[in-house]
């Protein structure tokens, strides 16, 4: 294997090896806590901009598989990790993971202290960075980490949404003959979701709730949407910083009223934007599978899977129409919300979540409910 450096903007230096692709790319270094679940990660489009670590030792250990892909291909600037595996155990792989990224002109760096590197990022927070392999200057992949662009003020929509209307008809689909998954919703919705960067998984949810899905650009307007007649609006994930996508805000401004909305992470904070609220970044965002979540109208705590660098500004909504819902444990951010008269919720987390957890599901039943009822 040829060396790899990873360097970061403040000028430390991590030495390792390349199993990726053997080219230089820049990005935000955050890490992720997740135990598996390594391939959704790679190809979720709210990644775009962004170099992983994993905090997992190993990674790799069950291969990659198209099945399990979040989107058509994989969105993350590079990956760092610890080890990777020289052995796939499982019947479902049909490649390795890091043969995945290499086809896709992503570098990997492995034989990190991803101990140490993850500690930095805590203690300093998210930083730009850059994976250099073979004959790299250190100083030069330094300044290219400094010359790269900041995350805050950063719009990454448009690399990631389709540019024309589809519809999906996918739902989830059982691993094994003995699974057994039904619709838990009724035939005749129609959902309309927006594609910031949306994740498969969602709009496989989509379809078990039993409902026709046509997915729309993150450029259309609500004029546009209302024509097709939804039933529902749904706002999906993305990458980027929210407070640049005024054009976005604005038109879910104009749905509120009009027909249910149900919003996840970047179309959380959207609609945090179109309550007239702002919003602000973290220190190193919650990235990983292990979120603790108060549902304050039930009490109960969901464990949940998280990936956003952003949240919304709970004081700014004090004087809205809007209920906070969801706290974060953790370090008390918002992570859900509720229009206190109209048809309108999102959360910040993942109840899609795949691998998992499974503790949020039901709010695509709360999203089937509200469609239900707005249609007497």
């Amino acid at each position: 294997m040829e060396q790899a450096v990873l360097a970061l903007e403040d000028g430390t230096v991590f030495e390792g090896f390349s199993c990726g692709a053997p080219v230089q790319r820049t990005g935000e270094v955050v890490f992720n806590t997740a135990i598996t679940g390594y391939q959704e990660i790679f190809t979720d489009p709210s990644y775009c901009g962004q170099i992983v670590v994993l905090t997992n030792p190993q990674i790799g250990n069950y291969g990659s598989n198209g099945a399990d892909a979040e989107s058509g291909r994989p969105y993350i600037e590079g990956l760092v990790v610890r080890e990777i595996s020289s052995t796939v155990s499982n019947w479902r792989s049909d490649a390795k993971a890091e043969d995945l990224l290499a086809r896709n002109g992503i570098p990997v760096i492995t034989d990190i202290d991803t101990r140490r590197l993850v500690r930095l990022l805590r203690d300093r927070g998210a930083m730009r960075g850059v994976i250099g392999v073979g004959a790299s200057n250190v100083e030069d992949l330094v300044q290219a980490a400094r010359n790269s662009p900041s995350m805050a003020g950063l719009n990454l929509i448009a690399r990631v949404s389709t540019k024309a209307s589809y519809e999906w008809t996918e739902g989830i689909e059982p691993v094994s003959s003995s699974d057994k998954i039904s619709a838990i919703g009724e035939p005749g919705l129609h959902v309309v979701a927006y594609d910031y960067g949306i994740k498969r998984n969602i709009l496989r949810h989509l379809v078990q709730l039993g409902s026709r899905v046509t997915v729309v650009p993150s450029e259309a307007t609500a004029e546009d949407v209302m024509a097709l007649k939804p039933d529902g609006v749904f706002l999906s994930n993305g990458p980027g910083d929210p407070e640049p996508l005024t054009h976005q805000a604005s038109q879910v401004r104009k749905l509120i009223g009009k027909t249910p909305i149900f919003g996840i992470c970047l179309g959380h904070q959207i609609l945090g934007l179109a309550f007239g609220g702002e919003t602000y970044k973290l220190k190193f965002g919650h990235h990983g599978a292990n979120h603790p979540v108060l549902n304050q109208s039930t009490g109960k705590v969901e464990i949940t899977s998280q990936n956003h660098g952003f949240c919304v500004k709970p004081e700014s909504l004090r004087d809205s129409e809007v209920a906070i819902t969801h706290i974060n444990l953790n370090d008390n951010t918002v992570e859900g919300m509720r229009h206190r008269s109209q048809p309108v919720f999102c959360v910040q987390y993942h109840p899609e979540a795949a691998p998992g957890p499974h503790d949020s599901h039901y709010l695509f039943q709360e999203f089937v409910s509200m469609m239900k009822e707005n249609k007497r």
